[in-house]
């Protein structure tokens, strides 16, 4: 397998399942409602809605680093507010982070496989490779997949 299969597949099972850890940012995401998701139910936490266009940001910035382009998330951008609080706008917040993931992974999968080791422009140090930054990108999902797990709970 390519490596850049390997990371899609990562990227992929991290999001929609089937990884070893256990379950997915989507399978976490099963069931939860407009008002849970723009809860704060811990005081200076961002709310679940606020984290899945958290991780939508990243994988849009992400995927335009793949392109060449330096790209510098800004704060607005970052953790975007939450304005509408309705079921129907859950259901695209949910659809959006679904399309960019898809686009994302697609991106990923055609990537050429030499530029894994090139530096992403934009970055600073040796180590911050477009491989790097795609590994992290697995693991920044999950690292929010499990603080929206635990806010579920409340």
């Amino acid at each position: 397998m390519a490596e850049t299969a390997r990371i899609a597949d990562q990227l992929r099972r991290a999001f929609y399942g089937g990884a070893w850890h256990g379950d997915s940012l989507f399978e976490i995401l099963t069931g939860v409602t407009a008002a849970q998701a723009a809860a704060r139910p811990i005081k200076n936490a961002h709310s679940i809605w606020e984290l899945v266009l958290h991780i939508a940001a990243w994988d849009g910035a992400v995927q335009r680093r793949m392109t060449g382009v330096a790209v510098q998330v800004s704060d607005a951008e970052n953790f975007p507010p939450v304005t509408d609080t309705s079921e129907a706008a859950w259901g695209k917040t949910l659809e959006e982070v679904r399309r960019v993931h898809d686009e994302l992974t697609a991106a990923v999968t055609h990537f050429p496989e030499a530029s894994l080791l090139k530096p992403v422009p934009g970055k600073k140090g040796a180590h911050y490779t477009f491989g790097y930054m795609l590994d992290g990108l697995a693991q920044h999902e999950l690292y929010h997949a499990g603080q929206i797990s635990l806010l579920k709970k409340f």
